[in-house]
């Protein structure tokens, strides 16, 4: 069988760029809740029990920088921001949609398919 990926997972691995952004804790959390449109910081935080407001703010801030959303603000008092993705955060979309479907195939519904096999 010819092997088809690199020898080493270097910069220019497809792969190892995009674990760069979908591998980063809470970060296809992230991105899983922006997929529904446009949040605030405040929605985000309360969507992610446990993320610290710093830990937020680095994540939203590196997802900005890479190019997968776009944060607005509006000058109102008090001020409002809110975060959306791009065509670029969008096409993660597949990504997380395949580790929901992993999650519940194997994950979440596993525990409870033991149990009915037990039972019968």
């Amino acid at each position: 069988m010819k092997r088809t990926m690199h020898d080493t997972h270097d910069g220019s691995c497809a792969v190892a760029a995009t674990a760069e952004i979908v591998a980063t804790k809470w970060t296809p959390l992230i991105v899983h809740d922006l997929s529904e449109g446009p949040r605030r910081f405040m929605q985000l935080e309360h969507a992610c029990p446990g993320i610290s407001p710093r830990t937020l703010s680095e994540r939203l801030d590196m997802l900005e920088r890479q190019g997968v959303l776009i944060r607005r603000s509006y000058p109102e008092s008090p001020p409002r921001v809110e975060y959306e993705l791009n065509d670029k955060g969008r096409a993660l979309l597949p990504i997380i949609r395949a580790m929901r479907k992993f999650g519940r195939e194997w994950l979440i519904s596993e525990p409870a398919k033991r149990h009915d096999a037990a039972a019968h």
